[in-house]
């Protein structure tokens, strides 16, 4: 039995822009199609699906991007196995990863949250994984190393820290696993 839709729009700090997802929660997994428009480094558009299975594991992600110039698309998909296939050509590169990061879309976060219940309880300490990372406005897809740590209860949720690189944010998600605040990058607007 599916859980309600849910809806959340984000103003996204760094590129001047805002994203919305619609949400669809079942018990393990979840569907979703966002769109967001962006100014920097020039007005773009995002449309996308997304596709998880037991798990909160991604199975698809379908990405288009319009510009002044141009339109591009993406087909990310995952076998279930650990085989990543990017516009149907096989990506060994992206093999141990669960999940998609979709940039600059708080939605993406959410995956390993809930997979481990990050937004209910402390986790065994820090979570590493391995993501296939797109990139936009370009839809460059890569292997990239994150780091989630349950830092404490909130009032709604959990905090989080969440590294990658040498960037670090301490991320508040509610109690169903969606960003609130992430501090530099994105924060939920309400009605």
């Amino acid at each position: 039995m599916s859980t309600p839709s849910t809806a959340r729009t984000w103003e996204i700090l760094p590129v001047r822009g805002y994203s919305t997802a619609w949400v669809d929660f079942a018990p393990d997994s979840f569907s979703a199609r966002g769109r967001a428009v962006a100014l920097l480094p020039e007005p773009y558009w995002v449309s996308y699906e997304l596709e998880t299975t037991r798990g909160y594991v991604t199975t698809r992600l379908a990405v288009t991007v319009e510009t002044a110039a141009s339109t591009g698309s993406l087909d990310l998909r995952h076998d279930g196995q650990g085989g990543w296939t990017v516009n149907g050509m096989d990506r060994p590169d992206l093999a141990g990863a669960l999940d998609c990061d979709l940039g600059l879309c708080p939605l993406t976060n959410t995956m390993p949250v809930l997979r481990h219940s990050l937004h209910r309880e402390p986790g065994p300490g820090p979570l590493d994984f391995t993501m296939a990372w797109v990139s936009v406005p370009d839809l460059t897809v890569s292997a990239n190393r994150q780091t989630y740590t349950h830092l404490a209860r909130a009032e709604h949720g959990a905090r989080i820290r969440y590294r990658s690189g040498d960037f670090q944010s301490d991320v508040e998600f509610d109690d169903r696993g969606l960003v609130l605040d992430y501090p530099s990058l994105a924060t939920a607007l309400t009605r």
